[in-house]
């Protein structure tokens, strides 16, 4: 007996286009939350991540305040949704997040207004609870892995993040092998963009007026996070959800970096797994 899927559990935070970065980032720190929901009426029409704000801010050069940038000028326009109340929400959901790149699908009821929105940490959890001993992890991790050194400069990672359209780095010692992990999340924890919000700088995302002396092992976590590629891949998913990270760099018994498994890897998994279960059904040589 399967557990039972839960759709769309995440938090819908929402503003109007007419509101700011500086509100935007403000809710996403008060309520943990990577995203926000650009409505009108209550009808979606546009999405704000936390790697379009990285993006915007270490690209954009108009020196403007924080709370005099509104939402409508950055945030993605025509999001992709999904009608409440389909039967196979969730691989629909799978489909569309790997068809199109993205990390949600908004789901709206018939007449397009907004009812919640599908997460890949939702499908991550999911897939945790339903399909264990199925794939492995070097089934689905990627193998090529953008990489900084821990004495690397903070605007240095920043703009790999930028240029490689990535959401994280894996972070080496001297050696190669991997330490630490440094992300679009690890930038907005630390800055100072409260304090300079209502000022006209291009700073906000360093954490002070010094950070070009700091590097990336300052910002870094003390333990690393990381798993075996021989290892389930139900075991990535559920370190995910567990420990709320998007992204785990694989390893070999010595230590060393062989990949990384990310949260939009799982989801591809997510996509193709009730076909493959429908292949074995048709042909139990299948595999």
């Amino acid at each position: 007996m399967r557990t039972q899927v839960h759709q769309f559990t995440s938090p819908v935070i929402t503003l109007g286009p007419e509101n700011t970065i500086h509100d935007a980032l403000f809710l996403m720190q008060k309520n943990d939350v990577k995203r926000i929901i650009v409505v009108k009426n209550n009808f979606p029409v546009g999405i704000v991540t936390e790697r379009d704000l990285g993006r915007f801010l270490e690209i954009d050069k108009t020196v403007r305040a924080l709370d005099k940038i509104p939402l409508e000028e950055i945030m993605s326009r025509s999001p992709v949704t999904i009608t409440v109340g389909q039967h196979d929400h969730i691989e629909q959901c799978a489909i569309r997040m790997v068809t199109f790149q993205i990390s949600s699908i908004i789901v709206v009821d018939d007449e397009g207004k907004l009812v919640g929105i599908t997460t890949k940490s939702d499908l991550v959890k999911n897939f945790s609870n339903l399909y264990t001993g199925i794939y492995k992890v070097k089934d689905y991790m990627s193998k090529k892995v953008i990489t900084c050194r821990k004495s690397d400069s903070l605007p240095f990672a920043l703009n790999m993040l930028n240029r490689n359209k990535i959401s994280r780095l894996v972070v080496t010692d001297n050696a190669g092998k991997p330490i630490g992990v440094i992300s679009y999340d690890t930038f907005l924890r630390n800055s100072e963009y409260f304090k300079l919000g209502k000022q006209d700088t291009r700073e906000y995302l360093l954490p002070n007026t010094s950070a070009k002396e700091l590097k990336v092992g300052n910002l870094i976590a003390d333990e690393l996070l990381t798993i075996e590629s021989e290892d389930d891949l139900s075991k990535a998913a559920k370190l995910m959800t567990k420990y709320k990270v998007s992204g785990i760099p694989t390893v070999d018994n010595d230590g060393n970096l062989e990949g990384m498994i990310s949260s939009i890897d799982i989801v591809l998994a997510y996509s193709e797994v009730e076909t493959h279960f429908r292949l074995i059904k048709k042909d139990p040589h299948f595999s």
